[in-house]
């Protein structure tokens, strides 16, 4: 990785915080409604796995995937859009927060369903294997999500057939608000997974540049090999599970040792150490990062809502009929 990608990676991280900050906030003012999950801490896992990816590659994510529609390349404007529920968002208002998708990008969906899109990813490593044309699918989770069937079941027939899937578990240490040591007996994610007979790493998901090394090595084998890899990021989010979470279950020292692991500070670090970098193209970086995410808000806020006729557009299947839109309940063993 030379300066220019490695400035260009903490300006994404830089995106991705400031954008979640002020979508919390709109959030909370009441501009958009649904269920709201931010990636603030996060970021150092997106950004470093999707900047390995290539054109073809794919990525699925779980509810928390605002963060990953920006490491994928889909805009500030798209993105807020999506969130504010107007036509000129990502999936044209009707996704949301929990369900982003960007067939340009490659981001498969978001998923409000813990572990609803393990299955997917795996599908779409399947449909690489098939096709053989050396693609790749990123499956990002949570560690909660280790504990559903899907999952499972998904990794065992990726390690069979041999599927050019990367798991990768963004092990925040909370499933919503129960800790790892309260949800599973053994805590050691990445052991956990050999059990599945897939190969397993563990990284520092704080450090961008520790990710991005190991997304190098995991993927250039999965596209050398088409077998599966799991990856155990450590990272921490530094907001509750989302908006309606008040975060009790945490000690505030907790997370202030957490925020000492800052991905965008550690990163700092790193490019001051190499000489790639100094505190006047921090300070730029963040003003430009700070405008961009205002005219994004500035875009959804103007945007038009979509007209009412819309929600039969990009639906499968034959539009419904006024009999099909009655009010009055269906008969048992029927249905519409």
């Amino acid at each position: 990785m030379d300066k220019d990608e490695a400035i260009k990676l903490y300006r994404l991280m830089r995106l991705i915080r400031r954008f979640e900050e002020r979508a919390r906030q709109m959030y909370t003012q009441g501009k958009f409604s649904g269920y709201f999950h931010t990636y603030n801490g996060q970021e150092a896992v997106a950004v470093g796995f999707c900047s390995v990816l290539r054109k073809g590659d794919t990525a699925v994510q779980s509810y928390r995937d605002h963060g990953t529609a920006l490491a994928l390349g889909c805009t500030a404007r798209e993105v807020m859009a999506e969130l504010y529920g107007k036509r000129t968002g990502m999936c044209k208002g009707k996704g949301g927060s929990m369900h982003l998708f960007s067939k340009e990008h490659g981001l498969l969906g978001g998923s409000g369903i813990v572990g609803g899109s393990i299955p997917i990813g795996t599908g779409a490593a399947f449909a690489s294997k098939y096709r053989g044309d050396g693609s790749v699918n990123l499956n990002f989770f949570g560690d909660g999500a280790m504990n559903i069937g899907t999952y499972h079941e998904s990794v065992n027939l990726a390690a069979l057939w041999k599927l050019p899937c990367i798991y990768i578990v963004e092990n925040n240490l909370y499933a919503m608000g129960t800790s790892l040591e309260r949800q599973m007996a053994n805590t050691d994610l990445a052991e956990r997974a050999k059990g599945d007979g897939i190969a397993t790493e563990k990284v520092d998901g704080q450090d961008v540049l520790a990710v991005r090394e190991v997304a190098e090595r995991v993927i250039g084998k999965a596209r050398e090999t088409g077998e599966p890899h799991f990856v155990e990021a450590l990272t921490y989010r530094f907001v509750p599970h989302g908006t309606a979470d008040p975060g009790t279950y945490r000690t505030k020292e907790e997370v202030a040792e957490w925020q000492q692991r800052d991905p965008i500070l550690v990163f700092e670090k790193h490019l001051l150490e190499r000489g790639w970098a100094d505190e006047e193209l921090f300070r730029v970086t963040t003003d430009e990062v700070r405008r961009e995410v205002e005219d994004s808000i500035d875009f959804s806020e103007e945007s038009p809502w979509p007209d009412p006729h819309e929600v039969w557009e990009d639906v499968t299947g034959p539009l419904p009929s006024p009999q099909n839109l009655s009010s009055e309940p269906t008969p048992a063993g029927g249905g519409r």
